[in-house]
């Protein structure tokens, strides 16, 4: 049974899973250390990239690359059910959130990574909640970044940045997840 703080923590999980997407949708067109026209709000990624100059993302990845992990926090505290319905559900916000040109790429990157993230996570939990996270999250964001690209853009010309920004998100993440393991594994023992 789970206690209130359990449960507290399964909230919370999911509501920052599905506040990601708004909020992902939101800072592509207004966060950013330079804007494009008709086009995403860049930022840089690594100091270094193409011609001497930052390696840029739009800005969106950031918190793309931390949905992915929240995701496999939801189903590790809510069950598969109820991830299932959340990345449906997200996909249905990311749409109807999304500007009108990113309506059709934000709903379809974010529900093929997401199930793609599921399909990695699910047989790997078991192994490790650390190792389960990092390569569940690495399938995902490959396949969110490049169809969101190719679908909202038609060109895969900030791959290499989505990659990298959501890439960053998930390993800054992975201490957080490595601390609530040992914490599992303390409770259990206290319980036993």
């Amino acid at each position: 049974m789970k206690t209130l703080r359990q449960k507290g923590e399964a909230l919370a999980y999911f509501l920052a899973f599905i506040a990601c997407i708004p909020t992902a949708n939101w800072m592509i067109g207004h966060v950013g250390a330079v804007c494009v026209p008709n086009g995403p709000c860049l930022v840089p990624v690594l100091p270094w990239g193409p011609g001497g100059h930052p390696l840029m993302a739009p800005s969106g990845v950031l918190m793309i690359g931390l949905a992915l992990v929240l995701r496999d926090m939801v189903q590790r505290r809510l069950g598969r059910s109820v991830t299932i319905a959340a990345i449906v559900a997200g996909a249905a916000l990311s749409g109807a959130v999304a500007p009108p040109q990113l309506i059709v790429a934000s709903a379809t990157a974010f529900l093929l990574s997401e199930l793609a993230d599921f399909a990695v996570y699910t047989p790997l939990q078991s192994r490790g909640l650390v190792l389960a996270v990092l390569a569940s999250s690495v399938v995902g964001l490959v396949i969110d970044s490049v169809l969101f690209l190719w679908l909202a853009f038609g060109s895969l010309d900030y791959v290499a940045g989505q990659i990298v920004g959501k890439l960053w998100m998930v390993l800054l993440a992975l201490p957080f997840i490595h601390w609530v393991r040992k914490r599992e594994i303390a409770l259990r023992i206290i319980v036993e």
